[in-house]
């Protein structure tokens, strides 16, 4: 990536304003001026993107498939994901790509499916974390957990343990976690991660469980980097999506500042494919907008003492959690 003193300024600039660099504007410019280059070639990479069958994820699928990854593609829409195989092989001349419909939060389908991925390979070198959504009402999943912590969380946490030991026999794996802007809201609180049926706000728990994401990533870096596991978490923007029209219609009233879903796709895109790992210096883990690792508090109560304990503690959380 060419970054020059100008490039700096600007990207400085832009994230200050933060409509600037969310907006559509803050891709455009970013990527002219650094001249961003498509992601190497992934002919014999394996991954699994969850989320693929629409939106932010399905973009991050057609944009690996382009490149020669092998994929499988995990949307709980049985239509919708097939479709989103087909337009994947389509976009990469023929490339490997097999659709999984499953409901991340059933524990017993997503064993079977880490069961499934380890029969094919001995190895996977990549899995991208893009399914969420952001309920209005307080729901229950299956197993009794908040349906917003259970999606964003939980169901991530018990994907990557399961599938863990393919990616750590890959050597330079790379986990990539699409959080969201939307984290820079609220602090990491484990007593508050989860809210009451009574107290309920749809966007202050998802912006919780995308704070947490941040931490998880961190914490996955750290305990698997010595297996050469790279971990990244990552906010796309604000992007045109369905996604998006359902769960913050106020936001899809900015219409032209949206992103593109394949815009908001490029940096998961770029860490998924290990380009971070390229970079001077190298990236193994972090929070990364625009392919810029970046700050992960804007607003000052969100951060606070004791942090370096977070993940750990959100681990053995999950743990307990999940049974």
């Amino acid at each position: 990536m060419s970054r020059t003193r100008l490039s700096g300024v600007v990207d400085a600039a832009l994230e200050v304003t933060v409509v600037g660099s969310f907006s559509r504007a803050g891709y455009a410019v970013r990527s002219r001026l650094e001249r961003w280059r498509p992601p190497r070639s992934l002919a014999g990479r394996v991954l699994v993107v969850t989320g693929a069958s629409s939106g932010v994820g399905q973009a991050i699928a057609e944009e690996l498939a382009r490149f020669g990854a092998t994929l499988w593609l995990v949307g709980r829409d049985g239509v919708r994901t097939e479709a989103s195989a087909r337009q994947a092989r389509a976009l990469g001349d023929g490339a490997a790509v097999e659709p999984v419909v499953l409901d991340i939060v059933d524990p017993g389908a997503v064993h079977e499916f880490a069961g499934r991925v380890a029969t094919v390979h001995d190895r996977l070198d990549g899995l991208v974390h893009a399914a969420g959504a952001l309920y209005p009402t307080y729901r229950s999943a299956p197993d009794g957990n908040e349906l917003t912590v259970a999606t964003g969380l939980l169901a991530p946490f018990r994907l990557t343990r399961l599938l863990g030991p393919l990616l750590r026999r890959a050597g330079d794996a790379n986990i990539v976690t699409v959080s969201s802007g939307g984290m820079y809201t609220e602090r990491f609180d484990l007593g508050r991660l989860v809210m009451a049926p009574d107290s309920y706000r749809g966007t202050t728990a998802y912006a919780r469980v995308k704070r947490a994401q941040v931490v998880l990533a961190h914490e996955w870096a750290r305990r698997w980097a010595k297996d050469g596991v790279a971990s990244y978490s990552s906010h796309p923007g604000w992007v045109d999506t369905p996604g998006l029209a359902s769960g913050l219609p106020s936001f899809a009233k900015l219409g032209p500042l949206l992103r593109t879903p394949a815009e908001g796709a490029d940096t998961v895109t770029w860490l998924a494919a290990g380009d971070a790992r390229r970079e001077d210096p190298v990236w193994t883990e972090g929070f990364f907008h625009d392919r810029h690792r970046r700050g992960e508090h804007h607003l000052p109560w969100t951060a606070r003492a004791g942090s370096a304990e977070d993940g750990p503690r959100l681990w053995e959380w999950c743990e307990s959690r999940m049974g």
